[in-house]
């Protein structure tokens, strides 16, 4: 959540951006209950919601535009409260250190095949050249 003011105490008085995340499309249901849960949570702070940021995106990447875009705004002066709703948030903690260790993984193994790929690429031009006359 993005909001307006530079104290906790003003943000009453201002407004906020919620913005809600999901890894993939299979979760779209999960997206809207999220943003209720977070409407409902600033109703019951007395936040004023001014936008409603919705995207669907691994939170291992970086380069989310609307997450990059919100962070821009808290450069204007605002500030950022993380809320997290999750029910159990060892569950969620441990599925995002899998995804984490699977994407690692994923890379290590792609650049290994790779490496293998080139060397035989490269021995196989070798013999061709030895090959010539």
């Amino acid at each position: 959540m993005v909001t307006e003011g530079e104290e906790s105490n003003d943000r009453a008085a201002g407004q906020v951006a919620i913005y809600a995340r999901v890894s993939s499309h299979e979760h779209c249901a999960n997206l809207e209950r999220q943003a209720e849960r977070l409407e409902d949570y600033c109703a019951a702070k007395g936040y004023q919601v001014s936008k409603v940021v919705k995207e669907i995106g691994s939170g291992v990447n970086d380069n989310r535009a609307k997450f990059l875009a919100l962070l821009e705004l808290k450069g204007q002066g605002r500030a950022i409260e993380v809320v997290n709703l999750a029910d159990n948030n060892r569950e969620d903690l441990l599925a995002d250190l899998v995804r984490i260790v699977y994407a690692f993984a994923a890379r290590l193994y792609g650049q290994r095949r790779a490496k293998r790929k080139t060397e035989a690429i490269v021995k196989q031009l070798q013999a061709e050249e030895g090959e010539k006359p």
